[in-house]
């Protein structure tokens, strides 16, 4: 007997339906899964058949034949397990195969029969409803995150005898209702007030979150680089409702969803360690997964150490930089991730650590200060628009009680710089400066006579490249913005220039 269900996996950040269809005939005893699966999906034979007979439902020894499709498409998830275990007995005709169709089942099963959570519920629920579906199956520990998705109802399963009596009218299953997530404490979060000094550091940062610009700080250890980054994420404005759905959605994939699930509010802040490889970074396997630069959307990339990582790692961080995602291309997918991030890197000087230093003496030769700085090539380089030298903290400065500028404050003057930018971008499909191209920067950025000849002078005295003239516009465009000013004024590319210190490699 012909039986289909209708499962999901996840394709990049996006869900794919996969048809079910189960063959069960008379034959040699036998049990088959074709359809590009891979070793994940061909082991649920066993999980499928040990489950059903251990949730007290006997099935014939039979000849099972069960196709995934598309066959063109490699399928790694684990949450085929029910769908292929509710056609296994749809086929042998212990469950109505007429009332599959409008049902949608993505949960893992154990041994027992259990439904255990999987990955990239939520890309799975969006794709169900799109097709049509009136409900989805899920294990219990995933219902927060398929409830996300409006339009659909989500029934949360605790094992598959439960499922098996609803389907044949013997048990009730209620849809499921969102539960309140809890709120974080922000008491403990780091705030720029804590932070003695560095106003020039501060002041980037404030432009870099008001403009979406990327930024490299150079200085001595201990400066204050990484303290300094990792509060930029208290600065930034709100994701909106469309960006966090993309960022869950993007975690989800990745199997990094709270346990309660629920909407991500917070801007992701990623900070991979600098023995990270390049796949790790950008993305890639088999069946391509997201990187750090996919998991950073929408949110802030912090790479400390910047001359440690490896320089091939480094390089292939140009085109996501550029183009804002990321293509990966395999034997069976091409994929193509998002990446718009803020890029804030941290650097030594020297392997030191003291070449830029007013008080500490560098021992390291010219031969080692060249060997250590090449790794970060001038292509790199040409597309982080904000370049700063961070100096050590005086200790009046440190010693001081005064206490500085709060997050809170700075990020009034953020948001407010980025409603300015939303209304100028609104029917650009954009949302903020930095993501300006050259025609829309011609277009929207206009230089009184001294910003064009300050402009001009610059270019040819540090020799610019035309991308490098086109961040410094776009920062000095951010900095109007902030300062509420409708043309770019001479003292506003005066600060966009001097803030693309070249000199520090």
């Amino acid at each position: 007997m012909f039986a289909r269900t209708y499962g999901a996996t996840t394709l990049g950040v996006d869900g794919l339906l996969i048809d079910v269809e189960v063959d069960s005939a008379a034959g040699l005893p036998g049990f088959e899964i074709v359809g590009l699966a891979d070793a994940l999906v061909k082991e649920a034979k066993e999980r499928v058949r040990t489950a059903i007979r251990n949730s007290g439902i006997q099935l014939r020894q039979e000849k099972v034949t069960i196709n995934l499709a598309p066959a063109d498409v490699r399928k790694d998830s684990a949450g085929l397990d029910l769908p292929i275990a509710v056609g296994l007995l749809a086929a042998y005709g212990l469950v109505s195969a007429a009332t599959l169709a409008k049902y949608l089942f993505a949960a893992e099963l154990s041994l027992e029969g259990e439904c255990r959570p999987i990955k990239g519920i939520l890309p799975m629920t969006v794709k169900a409803r799109e097709s049509g579906f009136e409900a989805v199956f899920v294990a219990k520990a995933n219902a927060n995150e398929a409830l996300l998705v409006d339009g659909i109802a989500v029934y949360p399963v605790d094992n598959l005898s439960q499922l098996v009596g609803f389907l044949t009218g013997q048990e009730r299953l209620v849809p499921a209702k969102a539960e309140p997530v809890p709120e974080q404490d922000n008491e403990c979060q780091d705030d720029f007030a804590d932070v003695q000094g560095q106003f020039q550091a501060k002041r980037a940062l404030e432009i870099a979150a008001a403009g979406g610009h990327n930024v490299l700080m150079v200085g001595s250890p201990g400066a204050g680089k990484t303290m300094l980054a990792r509060r930029m994420s208290t600065i930034l404005p709100d994701l909106t409702t469309e960006e966090a759905l993309e960022v869950t959605r993007i975690y989800s994939v990745a199997g990094l969803l709270p346990r309660e699930g629920g909407l991500i509010k917070r801007r992701p802040f990623r900070s991979p360690h600098h023995t990270s490889s390049m796949t790790a970074l950008i993305g890639g396997g088999s069946v391509p997964r997201p990187g750090e630069v996919t998991l950073a959307h929408n949110g802030v990339l912090f790479l400390d150490e910047l001359p440690e990582f490896s320089k091939k790692t480094l390089e292939v961080l140009r085109e996501p930089l550029e183009d804002r995602k990321i293509t990966i291309s395999r034997v069976h997918a091409t994929l193509t991730f998002p990446s718009d991030f803020i890029l804030i890197a941290a650097a030594n000087p020297c392997p030191c650590g003291n070449f830029l230093d007013e008080e500490q003496e560098c021992t390291c030769s010219a031969g080692e200060i060249r060997q250590y700085n090449r790794k970060i090539s001038g292509p790199l380089l040409d597309r982080i628009d904000i370049h700063i030298q961070v100096q050590r903290v005086k200790y009046d400065e440190l010693a001081s009680k005064k206490r500085a500028e709060s997050s809170a404050q700075i990020r009034q003057r953020v948001v407010a710089a980025r409603e300015i930018q939303l209304q100028r971008f609104k029917k650009y499909g954009i949302f903020c400066n930095a993501q300006m191209n050259h025609a829309l920067l011609q277009k929207l950025c206009v230089l009184d006579e001294q910003a064009q000849a300050m402009l001009a002078l610059a270019f040819k005295q540090k020799n610019l490249s035309a991308r490098a003239y086109d961040r410094i516009v776009k920062v000095a465009r951010t900095i109007a913005d902030l300062a509420g000013a409708k043309n770019i004024e001479a003292a506003h590319v005066a600060e966009a220039i001097q803030l693309r210190n070249d000199n520090n490699f």
